[in-house]
């Protein structure tokens, strides 16, 4: 079992971290005039994952107008829900929110977003706003679970009344950097307790021979293992868990190792999705967004500098390009030897 109180690093500020000529070709191909961050390799549809990432990137750059934009969306096209949470999906095509149950890492990016711009910009607006989607992402997604807490990736779905193999979570919701704020946001949820969960859950959830977890994992009978249904790989949205941990100054040699290791040569190769039951690598991901992953891992592990050819900032889809900006905003401020 690893220890789970981890030292933390002080609290990201993230403004600044980020030039606006890079924000600027961001948004020319992803930000729509509407407010929307757009999903391009996903039938151009918005999400709050990505409006929540807007705005950590409108943050980043110091671009307040473009934050109040995407803010402005969010707020009046996806905040739908009568428990204050947002809707997690607003398709290009009518009806724009044919689903109304909420994706908690999405509401929670935007709440940590929201909470770092009110200090950043001194506006209790954005604060305010942070608040109560906090509270409302506590009372309906945060549950304790055989003595444990958890982050059902829905308020809906995903609970053991709602599936045989429940409850069913995802690790890479787990936003350790966001929930020493939400604590302070929202302190009658025990979030720091969450955190703690969430570092034994990845200590325990290690599948197949690389010891990766899968995306969806179920927790049924107490013990960890790929949920059914969905299929059992280390993937894209799996990618995100170094991602975080690296974010939040958590570097536990225990828990990083295995994504250094089934890491080793992605950034020539690129990252591979494996499947953690059968052991084989469906595909590989070759966009700088995701070479720059194990590249800002080594950074942090071992002081190895950013390879030259990702340096520069050219985008592709919306998530490895998200990726790459966000990763270099925390290499700004954090690791600007490795720049």
């Amino acid at each position: 079992m690893v220890m789970t109180r981890e030292p933390r690093a002080a609290e990201l500020t993230i403004r600044g971290t980020i030039s606006q000529a890079a924000w600027q070709v961001y948004c020319e191909r992803f930000l729509d005039p509407s407010g929307r961050i757009i999903d391009d390799a996903n039938g151009n549809i918005s999400h709050t994952e990505g409006q929540g990432y807007g705005l950590l990137l409108a943050l980043a750059a110091d671009d307040r107008a473009g934050f109040e934009r995407i803010w402005t969306f969010t707020q009046t096209e996806m905040l739908l829900r009568n428990d204050g949470l947002a809707v997690w999906k607003w398709l290009p095509t009518t009806p724009h929110v044919p689903d109304i149950n909420n994706a908690s890492d999405g509401d929670l990016l935007i709440a940590y977003a929201l909470s770092l711009a009110g200090k950043a910009w001194s506006d209790d607006r954005y604060t305010q706003a942070a608040t109560a989607l906090a509270e409302a992402l506590g009372k309906a997604t945060v549950i304790d679970e055989r003595g444990e807490s958890l982050l059902l990736p829905g308020a809906s779905g995903f609970a053991t009344k709602d599936r045989a193999d429940g409850p069913v979570i995802n690790l890479s919701y787990w936003i350790f950097e966001a929930l020493p704020v939400m604590q302070q946001l929202a302190p009658d949820t025990d979030w720091q307790a969450l955190a703690r969960s969430g570092l034994d859950l990845l200590a325990s959830a290690r599948f197949g021979d690389a010891g990766l977890p899968s995306e969806w994992i179920s927790l049924h009978g107490g013990k960890a293992k790929p949920a059914a249904g969905f299929d059992p790989v280390f993937g894209y949205n799996a990618l995100r868990i170094p991602f975080y941990l690296v974010r939040a100054g958590i570097d536990n040699p225990d828990l990083l190792a295995p994504f250094s290791a089934a890491w080793a040569g992605a950034g020539v190769n690129g990252l591979p999705i494996i499947n953690v039951m059968t052991n084989q690598i469906d595909e590989r991901l070759t966009d700088a967004g995701y070479r720059m992953l194990p590249a800002l891992l080594a950074c942090v592990r071992s002081g190895t500098k950013i390879p030259s050819e990702l340096k520069s900032f050219t985008p592709t889809h919306y998530y490895p390009s998200t990726l790459y900006l966000l990763s270099i905003s925390y290499l700004a401020e954090r690791h600007a030897e490795c720049l």
